[in-house]
C-alpha cells in the first residue's frame, strides 16, 4: 500500500482561505442577482459574476504575498492588513445576505411592498459597509505608503471594493 499524508500547500490554503471569505460578499451579490432578475441589466449579471473570481484572485494573491519570504516583515504585516480589511468587510456584509435574500421573487413585488424597502435597505447598508472599509483601505499607515508592494495590493483591494460598490449602487438605483 502505497500511502502519502496529505499536504496542503500554501497554493491550495490560500485559495481556500479566499473562497471561504468570498462567500459571504460574493454571496450577498448573487443573492442580489437571483432577488432582481428581472430588474438587473445582462451587463449587470455579468458584472455580478465578475466579482467573484475577482475577488477570490485577490484574496489568494494577497495570502500568497503575505507569506513569500523574499519579502520584508512591514510588506507583510501592510499585506496582512489588507486581507484583515477585507475579512471585516465579509463578515459586515454577511449580515445583510440574508435580508436581501428574504424575497426571492422580487419582479411581481408592487413598488410600495415592504419586503422591496428591506432589501433596498439591506443593499443600501451593504454600500455604506464598503464606503467605510475603503476608507480604511486607503488610509494606509506611513510604512505602508512608502512600500511599492503594499501600495500596491492595498490599490488591488480598492479596486475590487470600489467594483462591489458600483454594482450595488447600480443595484439600489433601480429599486
Amino acid at each position: 500500500m502505497n500511502w502519502q499524508a496529505d499536504r496542503i500547500t500554501p497554493v491550495a490554503a490560500a485559495r481556500a482561505l479566499a473562497a471561504r471569505l468570498a462567500w459571504p460578499v460574493l454571496g450577498l451579490l448573487v443573492a442580489t442577482n437571483a432577488c432582481f432578475a428581472g430588474v438587473l441589466s445582462q451587463a449587470d449579471l455579468k458584472r455580478v459574476e465578475d466579482l467573484r473570481p475577482m475577488f477570490a484572485g485577490l484574496m489568494g494573491d494577497l495570502v500568497q504575498t503575505s507569506k513569500r519570504p523574499d519579502i520584508s516583515a512591514a510588506d507583510a504585516d501592510c499585506v496582512k492588513s489588507t486581507i484583515q480589511n477585507l475579512v471585516e468587510i465579509s463578515q459586515e456584509l454577511s449580515s445583510f445576505e440574508y435580508l436581501i435574500t428574504i424575497e426571492k421573487e422580487l419582479t411581481n413585488v408592487s413598488e410600495n411592498d415592504p419586503t422591496r424597502d428591506v432589501v433596498k435597505f439591506a443593499v443600501e447598508q451593504s454600500t455604506n459597509i464598503l464606503t467605510s472599509q475603503r476608507k480604511k483601505i486607503a488610509q494606509l499607515p506611513d510604512q505602508c505608503a512608502r512600500s511599492p508592494l503594499a501600495l500596491a495590493k492595498a490599490q488591488q483591494a480598492l479596486q475590487v471594493v470600489d467594483a462591489t460598490t458600483g454594482i450595488l449602487s447600480s443595484i439600489r438605483s433601480r429599486l
